[in-house]
């Protein structure tokens, strides 16, 4: 498979890149190969272990119903909502501080949903996330958050549609071949030099795409550019993101660019492996903390649970966990709003504890051995029990400004005394999912030297690009950027092809 010239090669097989392999084709590029750093079994990157939600602008259920089928009923018992450009830009700049690039911050916005309906078109599937982004108000199933989709089957489901796909065009995929260094000189890039199931093998082309993720799955990167601690955290996802490419190109004089210290880290499974597992995929999450409290090792709240949905606070929480003492916190239902807990609350694998009193809860939290100080987890409940604002109606779908008063940290939305047994506690750590730093492209999808000059031949996707998120990230975001810079570098790489044959 491996032999001649080819002439775009994809390094990295997740969404971003068989985007990229896909848009390259439609290009007229002839001969397309993407390398695929993982086994068969394991492939398809951070892609496969994700719920496959989707941002993207979106006016209405007319705007719905281009990407997938909803019924009658369906149109009829739902309340979609609206999520639209201008709501799009203040979220995106609200959470990144507005450091977004702007360009970048336009190009995903503007052409969400035109890539969505390109992926339509080349067989991916689509649905609305009744189970994950849809609360029943007087009813209606009212979707919250800016979040209406996802890809068909979730995570595994986008990535089988994709291969698919690329079945389907004759783009080739090389498996346990992982990307090295880059065949490159006064010129540009000519190829890459990979490792081919043990074998060095040169793969000479006329166009490189790098879609290879970031440094998440590297414990000495993650010291060394998040800090301290930061080799502690699990894995969300795949265990091959270890920053190649990345490295790749910086060998060349590509340009690091955006937030290095940052990253995408949620709240996960305190018991979960160090790495992710595919029978899991992305169950290991906890993400309904806003309808709970969360207490550390000390039984004390260091966050507002609700200070926002959860698609604007989950991927900067886990951070928050990871500097508590211990790396662990403890998140507290009451049956108020056990039934809005989120599926992954009910997985067979799951470090959970439910007592009748509180007392007991925190003798059987110690007997997991993550512990909690008992006596000031007591007052910790006593004390938010008796600041919970009971005038302010509690909705779900809404952020309600139910609120505690007079705490060191307040409730902001959706607090509830927690005062109808039994309870329920579930352990969470940090769990990283991908790193915020990498490299600087242009609105063309090409790597930029250190001069801000194009590197001829060299084009970049995902999440290895940098300067788009800093500090946090909405819900969501990650897939859609993933399949907008995608079909932007390959669509350039494949122009290129055709300029140059």
């Amino acid at each position: 498979m491996i032999s001649g010239e080819f002439d775009v090669v994809v390094v990295g097989a997740g969404n971003a890149g068989m985007c990229a392999a896909l848009a390259a084709r439609g290009e007229g590029a002839r001969r397309v190969l993407v390398l695929e750093a993982a086994p068969f079994d394991e492939r398809g990157g951070n892609s496969r272990y994700t719920a496959g939600a989707l941002r993207f602008v979106y006016n209405g259920v007319d705007d719905l119903l281009k990407l997938c089928d909803l019924s009658e009923t369906e149109i009829a018992t739902s309340d979609f909502g609206t999520y639209t450009q201008d709501k799009y830009y203040d979220d995106l700049g609200r959470l990144t501080d507005y450091r977004s690039n702007p360009d970048m911050a336009e190009l995903l916005i503007t052409k969400s949903q035109e890539t969505l309906l390109w992926m339509r078109g080349k067989g991916i599937r689509f649905a609305p996330m009744y189970s994950r982004q849809a609360f029943k108000h007087d009813g209606k199933f009212v979707f919250w958050g800016g979040l209406a989709l996802e890809a068909w089957g979730g995570g595994p489901g986008l990535v089988e549609g994709l291969f698919n796909s690329c079945e389907k065009h004759g783009i080739a995929v090389a498996y346990e071949a992982r990307g090295e260094k880059l065949i490159a000189d006064d010129d540009g890039v000519h190829g890459v030099i990979a490792n081919v199931e043990g074998k060095t093998t040169e793969i000479r082309c006329k166009a490189v795409v790098l879609a290879c993720g970031g440094f998440e799955a590297n414990a000495e990167m993650r010291t060394r550019y998040l800090g301290p601690g930061w080799d502690l955290a699990k894995v969300r996802g795949t265990k091959f993101n270890t920053g190649g490419g990345i490295k790749m190109a910086l060998e060349i004089g590509a340009m690091p660019y955006g937030n290095w210290s940052g990253c995408h880290a949620v709240g996960w499974d305190y018991g979960a492996p160090e790495f992710g597992d595919l029978s899991v995929g992305d169950n290991f999450q906890k993400h309904s903390y806003p309808f709970a409290i969360m207490v550390n090792a000390e039984g004390e709240r260091f966050c507002d649970e609700g200070a926002d949905f959860r698609n604007y606070t989950y991927a900067k929480y886990g951070r928050e966990i990871l500097n508590q003492p211990h790396q662990f916190a403890w998140q507290i239902f009451d049956q108020q709003v056990v039934h809005l807990q989120r599926d992954e609350y009910r997985i067979r694998r799951v470090t959970k504890v439910t007592a009748n009193t509180f007392e007991e809860l925190a003798d059987k939290m110690a007997e997991t051995g993550a512990a909690v100080n008992k006596a000031a987890f007591l007052k910790t409940m006593a004390d938010y029990n008796a600041a919970v604002d009971r005038s302010t109606p509690y909705n779900p779908t809404v952020k309600d400004g139910r609120t505690t008063r007079g705490l060191k940290i307040d409730k902001t939305n959706w607090a509830m005394p927690l005062e109808k047994p039994p309870y329920e506690a579930y352990c969470t750590t940090c769990g990283v999912t991908f790193t915020f730093g990498g490299v600087k492209i242009d609105t063309d999808g090409r790597v930029l030297d250190t001069a801000e000059r194009p590197i001829s031949g060299l084009y970049a996707a995902g999440e290895l690009v940098g300067g788009l998120f800093y500090f946090n990230y909405p819900g969501g975001t990650g897939l859609v950027s993933g399949s907008v810079f995608g079909k932007i570098a390959g669509t350039s790489a494949g122009q290129q092809v055709g300029r140059n044959t």
